[in-house]
């Protein structure tokens, strides 16, 4: 079974104080004390960030490790890798995240990972970074299109609500053809994805919600899709 699970924002980062959405990523393993390991890549593999994984999953029934390109954890990073149950992909910038991972050939370890039953999942650019396309803030000011990894097919806008050039960026590169339509998410909004079909929608938030959007006759159609609240 593939499963990626892509946060459109919250989790650990973002909500420290609401560990729903990271709670449910590990409740997805069959382990009863899975390995996550952290990728924070897209944040040029920030030590605050990464300090901040550890102090939310310490807490967890959970083994957390990290991955860091700037400071390998081993010269084997596929086996490392495939050694763990989840993986989560920081946010950050997309476009470096992905030039980096190419190089270093990531993007292909994670292709077994996925196909190997590993759980892929992460916030904003490790949510992007899974479909086909989608929008990023990578090139400095305002929001442009991306081609990504095409795991999963479509595009996808993270922070949906959350940050006020997204919406209207992501419709507009969809009205006009620049991308395919796809998925959006608001910050609280996880999409879980089982063997590339969208299964389940969960959010930590009571009103966060995800969309499908796509082009019709030169307009755009936005489908609120039913997101079920972890904290009922």
């Amino acid at each position: 079974m593939r499963q990626i699970i892509a946060l459109g924002g919250g989790g650990f980062s973002m909500e420290p104080d609401n560990p729903l959405l990271d709670e449910y990523i590990l409740r997805q393993s069959t382990k009863e004390k899975p390995e996550i390991c952290f990728i924070p890549t897209a944040s040029g593999d920030s030590d605050n960030y990464i300090s901040r994984f550890y102090h939310a999953f310490k807490s967890h029934n959970c083994v957390p490790s990290h991955l860091s390109l700037f400071n390998p954890p081993a010269r084997d990073l596929e086996g490392y890798l495939l050694s763990k149950d989840i993986i989560f992909v920081g946010g950050g910038n997309t476009k470096n995240l992905l030039a980096l991972w190419k190089e270093w050939k990531l993007d292909q370890v994670m292709k077994q990972a996925w196909n190997q039953g590993i759980i892929l999942s992460g916030i904003s650019a490790g949510a992007l970074c899974w479909f086909e396309e989608g929008v990023t803030d990578s090139f400095g000011d305002g929001v442009e299109p991306i081609k990504c990894l095409g795991f999963l097919k479509g595009s996808h806008c993270p922070h949906y609500e959350g940050e006020e050039l997204r919406r209207p960026s992501y419709n507009r590169y969809i009205q006009t053809k620049t991308i395919q339509g796809g998925i959006a998410a608001d910050d609280g909004v996880a999409l879980h994805y089982i063997n590339e079909e969208l299964k389940h929608i969960v959010s930590s938030r009571p009103s966060a919600s995800a969309y499908r959007v796509k082009e019709y006759q030169g307009k755009i159609v936005e489908e609120k899709l039913k997101t079920y609240y972890l904290g009922e």
